[in-house]
């Protein structure tokens, strides 16, 4: 399996992706909004698309099918909730499905509701894991539940499913906030001494050559699995004096997640 990551270097700050099998050069390009880089960058690796995922429903995220479909004529992949939100879906996911692309490409479906309810994430199985997860987890954050999620249902996919990925699983989200992201940590946990190192790194680093970052750093630099923390509660109840001295998680990250909406 070979994972492209390309930079689309909109105002969304975009990622897309194309994965390829390495023998037969089929790909699966995943939210592909600049369809003119994805198929540019599958022309110079003599890939052919052959499949389209879409994560979720948003139009950052689903404004490059028709464009990819007509030059590819690849079958688009989306949440089987989705059916009635993206055009031309010619497959629904649900939790647990298998999309195999070529010889060594295999993904595992996770379902994944609280950006949107129709959210999926990809899961590879292998030596080294990977998560291709779109607005539900980005670097040092979690994605919004504005536009049709609720953050409720972002906790319990963080809990039940993403804090039990192996550690070394390599996070590949939808969208470039990493800067933002460790400016918000910090802002909760000061004494963050792994995202007070990396900040000033991010502050410089090109987009289109990103850090991958694994479920271990996550766990360290993203407030959003740091639930327990004692700087964090602290800082916490400094916002909110009415909760609790020993807030249970789902507090502290509904409370972060409404923070973060002001912040």
């Amino acid at each position: 399996m070979i994972v492209e990551q390309i930079w689309t270097a909109n105002n969304y700050r975009n990622f897309n992706y194309l994965i390829a099998c390495s023998e037969t050069g089929e790909a699966l390009a995943i939210d592909p909004l600049d369809h003119e880089k994805c198929l540019a960058a599958a022309k110079a690796k003599g890939w052919t698309i052959t499949h389209v995922l879409n994560t979720h429903e948003h139009r950052d995220h689903t404004g490059g099918n028709a464009a990819m479909v007509a030059a590819t004529g690849a079958k688009v992949l989306a949440h089987a909730n989705a059916k009635d939100k993206i055009a031309g879906m010619d497959r629904g996911l649900r939790a647990g499905d298998v999309i195999k692309i070529g010889k060594t490409v295999e993904l595992e479906c996770l379902d994944t509701p609280g950006h949107t309810m129709a959210h999926v994430c990809l899961r590879t199985h292998g030596d080294t894991p990977a998560l291709f997860c779109g607005d539900t987890l980005f670097n040092a954050g979690a994605g919004n539940c504005h536009n049709g999620g609720h953050p409720n249902e972002l906790y319990n996919t963080f809990v039940s499913q993403l804090d039990k990925l192996p550690e070394n699983t390599l996070i590949y989200p939808g969208h470039d906030y990493i800067v933002n992201n460790l400016g918000f940590t910090l802002d909760r946990e000061p004494d963050n001494a792994r995202a007070q190192a990396l900040l000033p790194r991010m502050k410089q680093q090109d987009p289109a050559k990103p850090l991958v970052t694994t479920l271990a750093l996550e766990r360290e630099i993203n407030t959003f699995f740091r639930l327990t923390s004692p700087s964090v509660i602290a800082r916490l109840r400094a916002a909110f004096p009415d909760l609790p001295d020993k807030p249970d998680p789902k507090t502290v990250f509904l409370k972060l997640r409404e923070l973060r909406n002001k912040w």
